[in-house]
């Protein structure tokens, strides 16, 4: 079969690769062995960086993947190329019992099984990439199989610890002695606080929110989440009252000198730098929260809440499929987790409901 040009290695992305990279490319891929000279590790490092680089154009490109996706592959890929390059080898020519080398050195390193089926997944789609795009002729990576791992259920927090964490939160946010920007900070957690809560949005989701979805008449948000798909997710009463007594205090609020935060796109915008409020922001504020509500910081994080969110709701009787549509689940197994919090609910409605029960 006649090669499809449109196909080759030199063609993808904006990181061209020279006729003298094409050739070493290729020349590994036939097998050919690097020493373990430092110009020999360097050259693979290199052409590594830019099949690494070429790989997250086209899972940008085709799969939409986002920003922290993208850099979460650039670190395992890149922390397996460092391994690589020790014994002089790169991608383009790299055998499968190398990579069950650097499998095992992940174990010896403390990594968790998770972590460790996580950068196994990522060789997996690195080394497909390389075979469709003809940088190698086989794939390395297919047959190696990774450590079994039970799935973990999700830390939960009860609906009673949610309404401490709220009631605490609503109560900083009237606090007489504090000055206006601490005030601000306080109906801004709180805000935050109410919205995740009400629609268990990821946290990148979350503090991404524009200020247009704080409208007074909004009854729902249009968020767009992960592969820049978007869906419809309802408000409760809470929420848009927290928006809007949010949004009321930072148009009072004064100006800074040469920054405005009022002329800010976000709905969180950040107080001290440009652009909105971080993720990482929000979590160390969220743990703060919970040790100011008498709860244990490190059970409680954003993703706690969100899980939270769909199991409070579960127990109340919400439909799976409807909560993977909120969730913003592609696939409604990963939603299925939350199901252990319905557990004893389905045996007292077997109990009280089936017409034998009291046999």
């Amino acid at each position: 079969m006649k090669p499809d040009p449109r196909r080759d290695i030199g063609q993808l992305g904006n990181h061209d690769l020279s006729a003298a990279d094409l050739e070493f490319l290729r020349a590994s891929g036939d097998g050919a062995r690097r020493s373990e000279s430092g110009h020999g590790v360097m050259r693979s490092k290199a052409s590594d960086i830019k099949l690494i680089n070429l790989f997250l154009d086209m899972l940008a490109a085709e799969q939409g993947a986002g920003p922290n996706t993208l850099d979460a592959y650039r670190r395992d890929l890149t922390d397996l190329s460092v391994f690589l390059s020790r014994s002089g080898q790169g991608f383009a020519g790299v055998g499968t019992d190398r990579l069950r080398d650097y499998l095992a050195d992940l174990d010896t390193r403390g990594f968790k099984s998770s972590s460790v089926a996580r950068r196994l997944s990522a060789m997996r789609h690195l080394f497909r990439f390389l075979l469709n795009e003809r940088v190698r002729g086989d794939d390395p990576a297919a047959i190696l199989s990774g450590p079994k791992r039970g799935r973990g259920l999700p830390k939960v927090l009860s609906i009673a610890d949610v309404d401490r964490m709220l009631t605490r939160a609503k109560e900083l946010t009237q606090g007489a002695d504090a000055s206006q920007l601490q005030r601000l900070r306080a109906m801004r957690l709180y805000c935050l606080l109410e919205v995740l809560y009400a629609t268990g949005l990821r946290v990148s989701e979350l503090v991404s929110l524009p200020r247009s979805a704080a409208r007074q008449d909004a009854r729902m948000i249009v968020v767009r989440g992960k592969g820049n798909k978007e869906r419809l997710v309802p408000l409760n009463e809470a929420s848009r009252q927290a928006m809007t007594d949010y949004l009321a205090a930072m148009e009072t609020r004064r100006p800074e000198p040469k920054k405005s935060t009022t002329a800010s796109k976000w709905l969180f915008p950040s107080f001290g730098e440009s652009g909105h409020l971080t993720r990482q922001h929000f979590a160390r504020d969220l743990k703060e929260l919970a040790a100011s509500a008498g709860l244990a910081p490190r059970l409680v994080s954003p993703h706690v809440v969100r899980h939270a969110f769909a199991s409070h709701l579960l127990h109340n009787g919400a439909d799976l499929r409807i909560v993977q549509t909120l969730l913003g689940h592609t696939d409604i197994s990963t939603t299925q987790i939350y199901t252990h919090v319905v557990e004893e609910r389905l045996k007292s409605l077997v109990r009280d409901l089936h017409p034998l029960a009291e046999n």
